[in-house]
């Protein structure tokens, strides 16, 4: 019973300390349906380890349509769990989560195979996990990991890496500091963009082709003909063939 109120109160002061909106400790007890899921996981998942697997999936599924959040009660989920906003989240069977964790609306922590035994990812302390991403598979998702929002991870990703587009790769390979040392950090906005870095180079690799192109002058064209050749390879003259 002292395990398991520490857990609640951990995930209580877990809201408090990432979310600027939490006022009052009533109106966050009231108000904040990733709460209320975890609080009521915590009992399903403690029905479902004492093999009451019915009563554990109905109070999972009761707790679903209240507040729009299913995890199921046999994920494991550490303490100072974070569901910010909280709709659309999905959390599968095999899923483990370990402290501090924070998700956004809209992430699943999905299984890809019809097989048993670990089907689902393992998020390790302090990941952050932007709306709308997607973690599939028994994979792991390193310590002090983001995801960027609408990210699709079928892959490893190492401690302290940032992971962005679908599929996911690495953009950064140490997370930032945080500007407020006291703080969880929530710049999980401040992440590279390794296409638009892309971009850009062959723009600049355009330009200066064009330039140099424009620099031999118009007596200095290729040979090439200016019209596609309609004839088959072996009827053209020997100057283009060869």
């Amino acid at each position: 019973m002292a395990r398991f109120l520490s857990l609640i109160r951990s995930d209580f002061n877990a809201i408090r300390a990432r979310d600027p909106a939490a006022r009052g400790a009533i109106e966050t007890l009231l108000t904040y349906p990733g709460l209320h899921a975890t609080f009521a996981h915590r009992i399903a998942h403690i029905l479902w380890r004492n093999r009451w697997r019915s009563s554990a999936r109905l109070l999972s599924y009761l707790a679903r349509m209240v507040t729009g959040i299913d995890i199921h009660p046999g994920a494991k989920i550490g303490p100072g769990f974070f569901i910010d906003h909280g709709a659309g989240v999905v959390i599968g069977e095999t899923a483990e989560i370990g402290c501090d964790v924070t998700l956004y609306h809209g992430v699943t922590l999905g299984g890809v195979s019809w097989n048993g035994g670990k089907r689902h990812p393992t998020l390790e302390d302090r990941v952050m996990v932007g709306a709308g991403a997607k973690i599939l598979g028994p994979i792991c998702v390193g310590a002090d990991a983001r995801v960027g929002a609408n990210s699709v991870v079928v892959e490893e990703v190492p401690p302290e890496a940032t992971v962005v587009g679908i599929p996911a790769r690495i953009v950064q390979s140490a997370t930032p500091r945080s500007s407020d040392p006291y703080r969880v950090n929530l710049n999980h906005h401040l992440m590279p963009d390794p296409v638009g870095r892309t971009l850009l180079r062959l723009a600049d690799r355009i330009a200066f082709l064009e330039a140099r192109l424009d620099a031999r002058g118009p007596g200095k064209t290729s040979n090439v003909p200016s019209e596609p050749c309609s004839k088959p390879v072996s009827e053209r003259s020997p100057e283009l063939t060869n």
